[in-house]
């Protein structure tokens, strides 16, 4: 998938968000409960498997993501970029100020090696809810 340029040049801290809820308007954050902060070596690794995830043709299941991740540059406000993941209809939604229209909603290989790597990442950030 194609993240924005700001977005992988300027990430300093990755905030993973366990999505409870969807907004209430367009462009909202994701409600949910912080579970993890990645910075340094681990963003790099994060946006590296997020930009190689390959795409996909669009799956129907409503979109109910179960994750998210924010982020932030060096001043850590305000957010450069949220994207929520949804693995049952293989879709991510972007927002923020570093998002340009068309890259605001793309379709993922929920099955590819680099979505698995993906959600196991989410899953060990020290939540024991296992939806994906």
């Amino acid at each position: 998938m194609q993240l924005p340029a700001e977005v992988v040049t300027g990430t300093a801290l990755i905030e993973v968000v366990r999505i409870s809820a969807l907004p209430a308007e367009d462009g909202a954050p994701y409600p949910g409960r912080p579970v993890a902060h990645w910075w340094g070596d681990e963003v790099a690794e994060a946006l590296g498997l997020i930009g190689a995830l390959p795409g996909s043709g669009q799956h129907r299941c409503g979109f109910a993501p179960g994750w998210s991740v924010r982020a932030y540059d060096d001043s850590l406000e305000p957010v450069l970029m949220e994207a929520a993941f949804c693995f049952g209809c293989h879709e991510v939604r972007l927002h923020g100020p570093a998002v340009p229209p068309a890259l605001a909603r793309q379709f993922f290989d929920a099955d590819a090696p680099q979505a698995a790597a993906l959600l196991a990442r989410f899953r060990a950030a020290g939540v024991t809810d296992r939806r994906g």
